[in-house]
């Protein structure tokens, strides 16, 4: 082979760290570009997590050349960093990234022994560093625990109850690098962020000491005793920013700041902390969207995650349809300007949630807190004491790293707080800890709470409205990911109780009530039409409000043979269980339709629905079991 096609051909060559670790220094840099167009043209197909990885490339690249996976274990936090990873161990075939029978977009241990975190929640690494480096010391292992933390996950409370545990074992060895690009989804906010963007820019330092200079002379001191002066206020203002000081005085060494996209320097770095053979943090300075104008350029969210794209120009080969996240926007931004009491709050999230209009309308009346959905959970609890409607906006499956919070600091206090909660369901593509299926099951424990789930544009608008208007108790709103659908007006209103279709066919011997929620109304209705057409009389209705169950549905059911519920979201503890006990004592069946007690992989939303049977294939076929049944009786 020529020594240019064995230059073309690096990344092809890379299918294991140990080949990584026999390139000369001079090819990684062809190594980082090849990989970078790589993701650039794989991921513009597929959809996916590119800015963020496009920032790391040298980056693991000197992870996987100085430790040696998997006997030293890498742990990834805000796993949607780890596709150059993944190129490093083998998994090069990215044609299918994200779907079926391809590629997880997050670590996955069935596809690689170099894999160990699954979740993509962030802020959790430093814990399973913790845990697998005891572990590890306790059985006399010497090798090496890592992580990679990074896009804000610091600024999450997790990491930092652990780094209190890791300071104080001296005799472990764990790396923690810190792949500072400075942003989650946006720019990271916090006492952190603006520490480390001090020691990045040095912009803290000049104007400080440009003021000690002013004051200085302002005194008129002289002389030598001015320099002295001087001298101390700058060591004092570089003591005051540098991170070594604060992370050092919690008992970590600090190596850093290093440039991330410098191999050299990285590997010398990680080097350096490897020889120090106790707890050690790595800052590790890059840029998110590295190499691809159109993501650098984004000033929003760099890239961080995109659908499919136009390689040349980054922009969408399909733009996304109004959905229901534009929606919201729309909504809260309009009910902020007429009642000044709302407030947003989001975790890191601002522009996937919707909260950015607001923001740039009411500046002072949006808070990103982090990615601290515990802290924005309680601190809105304190907001409402104090006479606020905060609006807590999330996706669904991070509602769920706040459920103490939510019961203990909203519920119990009778806090009037509203939760908005996106990508609820089924997501899809997005793996098995982003789909958001948990949260109607874990808000019917909590007293005093209700939860709606809208099923088109003017019933999100709705409920929205009706949701803010409870000031002594929780309200949770949920929406599916993704576009609208068409609109579905309701033929009447039943109490709280929307009938949406409604037809007795003579002379059928079973009447069968099916009570779609939120995102699978569209696919009752289709099944209803078509159980009509066969001489089944069926009404499909939408009980907008699902937690609690309404007196209005339950007195409803009652004057039919068979109910059947269709939720998207867990069944065991969801919806269509509390519907049927609350039926219990009136006799009447109740089949329970939704995902069962797994934890969804990623795949096609629309296939695992179908999978699940609750799409409009499943639904008829329940009724119609239903109906044979109630006949055989």
């Amino acid at each position: 082979m020529s020594g240019a096609q064995e230059s073309r051909d690096l990344l092809s060559r890379c299918t294991a760290p140990r080949e990584l670790r026999r390139l000369d220094p001079g090819q990684l840099d062809e190594l980082a570009r090849q990989i970078r167009q790589f993701l650039i043209d794989n991921v513009s197909r597929t959809g996916g997590h590119l800015g963020p990885n496009l920032g790391v490339v040298e980056l693991t690249i000197g992870v996987h050349r100085v430790f040696r996976s998997p006997q030293d274990t890498i742990v990834f936090d805000t796993g949607h960093q780890a596709y150059v990873h993944k190129l490093l161990t083998g998994r090069q075939d990215f044609s299918s990234l994200r779907r079926p029978g391809g590629l997880s977009g997050y670590p996955s241990r069935s596809e690689s022994e170099h894999d160990v975190v699954e979740s993509s929640h962030a802020s959790a690494s430093l814990a399973w560093v913790d845990g697998i480096s005891r572990e590890k010391h306790r059985r006399g292992d010497r090798t090496w625990t890592v992580a990679v933390i990074g896009d804000g996950a610091l600024t999450g409370g997790m990491a930092w109850e652990a780094l209190n545990n890791i300071a104080t074992s001296k005799n472990r060895r764990i790396a923690i690098i810190i792949n500072d690009n400075g942003r989650s989804y946006a720019p990271t906010i916090g006492g952190l962020a603006t520490h480390l963007d001090a020691l990045r820019t040095s912009a803290g330092y000049e104007r400080a000491l440009a003021w000690g200079k002013q004051h200085l002379l302002s005194k008129g001191i002289p002389g030598r005793a001015a320099y002295d002066a001087l001298h101390g206020l700058k060591t004092g203002i570089k003591d005051a920013l540098n991170p070594q000081v604060m992370f050092e005085d919690l008992g970590l060494k600090y190596v850093g700041p290093v440039n991330g996209h410098d191999i050299a320097a990285v590997e010398t770095a990680l080097r350096r902390a490897r020889s120090l053979d106790q707890p050690v943090l790595v800052h590790v300075i890059t840029e998110k969207g590295r190499g691809y104008t159109p993501a650098e350029e984004n000033i929003a969210d760099r890239f961080h995650a995109v659908g499919p794209i136009h390689p040349e120009t980054g922009l969408p080969v399909a733009p996304e349809r109004f959905g229901f996240t534009s929606v919201f926007a729309d909504e809260i931004r309009s009910l902020a300007a007429a009642r000044e009491d709302i407030v947003g709050i989001t975790a890191a999230m601002m522009q996937p949630v919707g909260l950015g209009p607001m923001r740039e309308a009411f500046p002072g009346r949006v808070i990103d807190v982090g990615i601290a959905e515990a802290e924005a959970v309680t601190s809105a609890a304190g907001m409402a004491y104090e006479g606020a409607h905060p609006v807590v906006a999330l996706y669904a499956t991070f509602l769920n790293r706040g459920f103490d919070q939510l019961l203990m600091d909203v519920a119990l206090h009778r806090a009037g707080v509203t939760f908005v909660l996106d990508r609820a369901g089924i997501t899809g593509s997005d793996g098995a800890s982003h789909n958001g299926v948990w949260d109607i099951a874990m808000c019917s424990l909590i007293p005093g709470l209700r939860l709606a789930a809208p099923r088109d544009e003017d019933t999100l608008r709705e409920e929205l409205r009706e949701a803010i208007s409870v000031d002594d108790a929780p309200t949770v709103l949920r929406y599916r990911k993704g576009a609208l659908p068409e609109p579905m007006p309701a033929l009447r209103r039943v109490g709280d109780v929307d009938v949406l279709l409604d037809e007795e066919v003579a002379p059928c011997r079973a009447r069968v009530l099916i009570v779609g929620t939120g995102a699978c109304v569209p696919d009752a209705i289709t099944a209803a039409r078509r159980l009509i057409d066969d001489g089944i009389s069926v009404t499909v209705v939408d009980p907008r409000w699902l937690v609690p169950i309404s007196p209005d549905l339950a007195s409803l059911a009652l004057g039919f043979d068979a109910v059947i519920a269709v939720e998207d979201g867990i069944v065991q503890g969801g919806f269509g269980w509390a519907l049927r006990d609350s039926l219990f004592d009136a006799d009447i069946p109740v089949r329970c339709l939704g995902v069962p007690q797994v934890l969804p992989e990623h795949g096609d939303r629309s296939e695992m629905i179908r999978n699940f049977g609750y799409d409009a294939d499943g639904i008829e076929a329940a009724v119609r079991t239903q109906v044979e049944r109630l006949v055989r009786c």
